[in-house]
């Protein structure tokens, strides 16, 4: 994206996702408006919500703690609390084989872990972001007179938490473009709904709608099984019909292409199997293994086809991971060199060159030997917790002899 707007010559434009936007926002106003330290953000919730059911006695494994999680999230993004929760999660069935009273107790138990170990997580730079800029006028102003336009690309998977923050940052204008498709709502299950895309119209009357049905993308034939898919959709309901709108009829502007095949497979391994055949079929027909890709959606998916290639001693190459230079501890490891390069210059005798990195890293803290534990440490009582507590009740390029596997 932001690609794209230095190639439109608006370089300056900011281009982030909700979260990034709202973390840079309450590192900034966060000595102002709470006083203290910041709170460390946490990177994953398993650790914390198995604590968190330690302390209630629950036994848990690591398929009800990874449930435990998701609904937490849920409730977070649509702004419920462990006190009002329960009464707005009814027919959510049993997340984690609990039901919904001991979720709350978890919840509420997660939540205190948090505040006893002084971090805060990804739900909650939304949620205190959205705090301050209702409570702390003077940095809502300060916003809103530097951002003063909003695009927001794929709308329709925006939660409700995520909506009352732009609602916020606006401030009742209507500078603002969205763009959406209601029948590619796919984070429903972490909360994010369609419906502020559906009733944009109504709640900005003004608004001009501008349907996008030409498809550049994609071949006459995925066009067509797109929209026959989407038309002979079954119905789920008056409630998950309403949900829906009219589909797109798209159209397409490439040449034809083949046929989609489909294959029906009875599980994850038995896919990957059946794929890797598909592809020894190929490579024997004389397809380069660098005409072959393998697509998938989750990282989580790609262990096995990775065994499925490796069993039919197919090489691959795997795709999409974090680049390496885009790590955290390497950027800073670069920029601490850049630095280092800059005062080396200035120098009549300077080190050698080997001998300059090596101090480098080793004043960052690498050494030779690979970690073995890692802990944060965490200050408590700091005046973050007393703000929070009093404010719980916010409603490589392909290589020719192998196949790509990306994400």
């Amino acid at each position: 994206m932001r690609s794209r707007l230095r190639d439109l010559g608006v370089g300056n434009v900011q281009a982030r996702t909700f979260h990034a936007a709202a973390l840079r926002q309450l590192q900034f106003f966060w000595p102002q408006a709470v006083g203290g330290t910041l709170p460390n953000l946490l990177d994953h919730k398993a650790q914390m919500i198995a604590e968190a059911s330690r302390r209630l006695r629950l036994s848990t494994d690591r398929a009800s703690i990874r449930d435990l999680a998701s609904e937490i999230e849920w409730a977070k993004v649509s702004m419920l609390t462990p006190a009002n929760y329960l009464e707005n999660a009814q027919g959510r069935g049993t997340p984690g084989g609990f039901d919904l009273t001991a979720v709350a107790r978890v919840f509420q138990s997660y939540e205190d872990v948090k505040t006893d170990r002084n971090v805060i997580d990804f739900e909650d730079v939304l949620l205190i972001t959205v705090g301050i800029l209702q409570e702390d006028q003077k940095v809502a102003a300060t916003v809103r007179e530097q951002y003063r336009h909003f695009v927001v690309d794929e709308y329709q998977d925006v939660s409700p938490l995520q909506q009352r923050l732009l609602e916020l940052w606006l401030g009742g204008r209507d500078e603002l473009c969205v763009v959406g498709d209601a029948s590619q709502t796919i984070y429903s299950f972490t909360g994010a709904s369609p419906k502020h895309l559906l009733g944009f119209k109504a709640q900005y009357p003004e608004a001009n709608v501008v349907k996008l049905i030409r498809d550049y993308r994609s071949t006459p034939q995925v066009v067509k099984l797109a929209n026959d898919l989407l038309a002979a959709r079954r119905g789920g309901g008056p409630v998950a019909d309403a949900a829906w709108a009219a589909p797109l009829q798209l159209v397409a502007q490439r040449p034809a292409g083949p046929v989609p095949q489909f294959t029906e497979c009875s599980d994850d391994e038995a896919e990957a199997a059946t794929v890797a055949i598909k592809i020894q079929e190929l490579l024997d027909a004389g397809t380069p293994a660098s005409q072959v890709a393998v697509l998938f959606r989750t990282n989580g998916q790609s262990q096995a086809y990775e065994q499925a290639l490796a069993a039919a001693g197919i090489s691959y190459q795997l795709r999409g991971g974090e680049r390496f230079f885009a790590r955290k501890e390497v950027r800073d490891a670069i920029l601490q060199l850049r630095a280092a390069t800059r005062a080396v210059a200035e120098t009549a005798t300077p080190e050698p060159l080997g001998q300059l990195v090596r101090d480098i890293v080793a004043s960052l803290g690498y050494t030779d030997a690979r970690p073995t534990t890692a802990a944060r440490c965490a200050n408590a009582g700091s005046p973050w917790q007393r703000w929070w507590r009093s404010r719980t009740s916010w409603s490589t390029s392909a290589a020719s002899s192998s196949v790509s596997v990306t994400l």
